[in-house]
């Protein structure tokens, strides 16, 4: 069985009901109709109905168990404007603007449907900039108890891979923090580190990645990640986690061998945080694209509610996994 047909079964097991706001994009009905279809979670679509289900007539597709919320019409528009309003009437939101608001960007409609209790989670992004989906998931739900900084993160599924937990990663952060400070990255691997046990369901040993293995370059950008694993063992000691280490020293036993003896973590992990977001993005790409593997994400740690963004490249199965994905993130939140 593949991962994300594990995650898929994990979903079916508690449904979930997330909140789908790009209906105009025929990803996204397509997505909703086959999550539906395979029983992975309730669909909220935000839009008009009419168009909606025209669409789906179009493409053929049966969205007749989807659960269509029009702003204009909904019975629940007056306590969202309360709601809106009061988590941002002290950033100067009057409830005339957030009627207005609510009214005109889907995205935040769906924010604050979670917000409200009336959705578990919400998926959007794939024709929307990550910087749409994260300002009013982090304005409205805001950031977890304990959580220092939201950080974006792929869970990647290598076929026929030997390596990381049956092939599967954790890669972060790929979509979202550009350059990082010590610090930072060592709240990235805190969070990368919850995300993988809540999602993948193993023990995250987690690399700081870096161009130097344990002192073979000498840089500023190496010290940056000395500093991280010094201040992750010290912040978070229940981590299993190491660093500085080239990506083949941390995943690649026989190379772990060679390059870090003495490390407890290199050639096994599972976990891999990149220095900066140009490192991450393109790990992903390139071993999506060249590794034939699985991507799902960008997935975002961090908010107190699960909100998760999609590449606009993205297909609608790719929707779909992260669909199941989110619903699963949701069933931890509660627990």
């Amino acid at each position: 069985m593949s991962y994300i047909d594990i995650i898929k079964d994990k979903a079916r097991a508690d449904k979930k009901t997330i909140v789908l706001p790009e209906t105009t994009d025929k990803r996204t009905l397509i997505a909703a109709a086959h999550v539906i279809e395979e029983n992975i979670a309730n669909i909220i679509m935000v839009g008009k109905e009419e168009k909606i289900l025209d669409g789906a007539g179009w493409l053929e597709i049966d969205l007749s168990k989807v659960k269509v919320i029009d702003p204009e019409k909904t019975e629940r528009l007056d306590d969202y404007i309360e709601l809106l309003y009061e988590t941002r009437k002290e950033k100067g939101m009057t409830p005339e603007k957030a009627r207005e608001i609510l009214l005109s960007d889907y995205l935040t409609f769906g924010v604050v449907m979670v917000k409200a209790g009336d959705a578990d989670g919400m998926v959007a992004g794939c024709c929307h900039a990550t910087a749409d989906v994260l300002r009013p998931s982090l304005q409205i739900l805001r950031t977890a108890p304990g959580t220092k900084l939201v950080s974006g993160f792929f869970i990647i599924d290598v076929p026929n891979c030997q390596y990381g937990e049956n092939g599967t990663f954790l890669f972060s952060d790929c979509g979202l923090n550009q350059d990082p400070t010590a610090e930072e990255l060592a709240a990235i691997a805190d969070s990368s580190a919850k995300s993988f046990h809540n999602l993948v369901g193993a023990n995250p040993v987690i690399a700081l990645l870096s161009h130097s293995t344990k002192g073979s370059a000498k840089h500023p950008l190496v010290d940056k990640v000395i500093e991280a694993t010094r201040i992750a063992h010290e912040q978070y000691p229940e981590l299993v986690l190491d660093g500085e280490l080239q990506t083949d020293a941390a995943i690649v036993p026989k190379v772990a061998k060679t390059k870090a003896p003495d490390s407890d973590i290199a050639g096994k992990a599972n976990v891999l945080v990149f220095p900066n977001l140009d490192c991450g993005n393109i790990a992903y790409k390139l071993v999506e694209r060249l590794a034939n593997a699985d991507a799902y994400g960008p997935m975002l740690q961090g908010i107190a509610r699960p909100v998760n963004d999609l590449s606009r490249g993205c297909s609608w199965e790719d929707i779909v996994g992260v669909v199941a994905l989110t619903a699963v993130q949701a069933q931890h939140i509660e627990s």
